[in-house]
């Protein structure tokens, strides 16, 4: 059972007022801005006796009477802190598990925030860092971090809340992925790991309940979204599907679901020709292994409100029936994603955009959109789609 149960925090900072039921391990996965950090330093605020109490600046905007309430659900009771700042302040954090926070900016310096709780201090004394003269390697906030979780482990470290800005950061994809193994095996110590990320390698697929997903509004400030776990079978199909470009998914502001390989070397060159800058929009081209995983993917759009557009071959001529395997797939994904999610390309992607033959079909396509402003209009209308979509989101 994780340390802590449900967390709620209102009238801090940009969150005006959410909950979060983290479990073992908590991904919080958004934009730059989003409010990410603002979470765990609430967190950090709640637990810690020697984080900075609040003050005037970290009342959210439109907080009633200027109030900032910060609390947190354990197995034994419940923990809060309560204030008006600069006025008062009223804390219960009686029976609060110790915690350590690792803020970004200390990661090539101290590494780990201020810790007070339970033997926090003397667990932070394992993870400070050599001296910076010793090797000119001692410095690297990134190895530093993976090292550090090294020694919790071997420490035998238990009942700790463990709270982390971007563990990605000054890491190389395979250390990303040794450091992702190491805090899921503390975290199957006992341990809760809570951290911010935009690297796709620490977001667990098949575990849709491991991640939260935060959102900026103007209206209403930070938003979180903690999606419902698949199905068994479904997860296990994810977890063979997924692998860490398709991830990337939790981290765009729109994906545009496509069948294979040609469409996604072939539809960045169709936004392209129309001007639209698909990194700059957020717009992730996601290929899913053939018409018959598109359903998969729309689920998991779907389940964590991910907005998203699908185009997909109708294999046949308009005037044709498709076969009854493809007819079945194809309503699949209109049931799924619906009407207006879905574009259908007849008879296929090839046709569409003019080109014979099956052979080399994406250099063909690469060749027939590079450097050509001439777009077929259900093309068009794709872009047009997936933009709107990107920016309502």
């Amino acid at each position: 059972m994780p340390p802590l149960r449900r967390v709620s925090i209102q009238g801090y900072r940009a969150a005006r007022e959410l909950a979060l039921e983290p479990g073992q391990i908590c991904a919080l996965v958004g934009e730059a801005s989003s409010g990410k950090s603002t979470v765990l330093t609430g967190i950090w605020t709640l637990l810690e006796a020697a984080a900075p109490p609040p003050t005037i600046d970290d009342v959210s905007r439109d907080s009633q009477g200027g109030r900032i309430h910060l609390e947190a659900e354990l197995p034994g009771g419940t923990i809060f802190l309560d204030a008006r700042p600069p006025d008062t302040l009223n804390l219960n954090r009686a029976g609060a598990p110790p915690v350590l926070f690792f803020p970004a900016n200390l990661r090539a310096r101290t590494m780990v925030a201020p810790a007070t709780g339970r033997g926090a201090a003397e667990v932070a004394e394992l993870l400070r860092p050599p001296s910076a003269d010793h090797h000119w390697a001692a410095a690297d906030g990134g190895l530093a971090l993976v090292q550090g979780m090294e020694k919790l482990l071997a420490s035998n470290l238990r009942r700790f809340v463990l709270l982390i800005e971007e563990p990605e950061l000054y890491l190389s994809p395979h250390a990303q992925r040794r450091l992702s193994r190491v805090l899921r095996r503390l975290a199957e110590r006992g341990n809760q790991i809570l951290y911010s990320t935009h690297a796709p390698v620490f977001l667990s697929v098949d575990r849709l309940e491991e991640l939260a997903l935060v959102r900026h509004s103007a209206m209403r400030g930070t938003l979180l979204f903690q999606p419902q776990p698949l199905a068994e079978a479904e997860a296990f199909r994810v977890l063979s599907e997924f692998d860490s470009d398709r991830a990337e998914l939790f981290l765009a502001r729109c994906a545009l679901l496509v069948e294979g390989r040609t469409e996604k070397l072939t539809m960045p060159l169709v936004f392209e020709a129309l001007g639209v800058d698909i990194d700059e929009e957020g717009i992730l081209v996601l290929e899913c292994g053939g018409k018959g995983n598109i359903p998969l993917f729309a689920r998991i759009c779907n389940a964590c409100e991910i907005p998203y557009v699908v185009v997909h071959d109708r294999d046949a001529p308009a005037h044709e029936r498709p076969v009854e395997s493809e007819r079945i797939v194809n309503r699949q994904i209109r049931e799924v994603a619906g009407k207006r999610r879905t574009v259908v390309l007849t008879p296929d992607f090839e046709a569409v955009s003019g080109m014979k033959g099956t052979r080399s079909k994406p250099a063909k396509a690469v060749r027939r959109y590079r450097g050509n402003g001439h777009v077929p209009d259900a093309l068009k209308l794709v872009v047009e789609r997936v933009v709107r979509a990107a920016r309502e989101s």
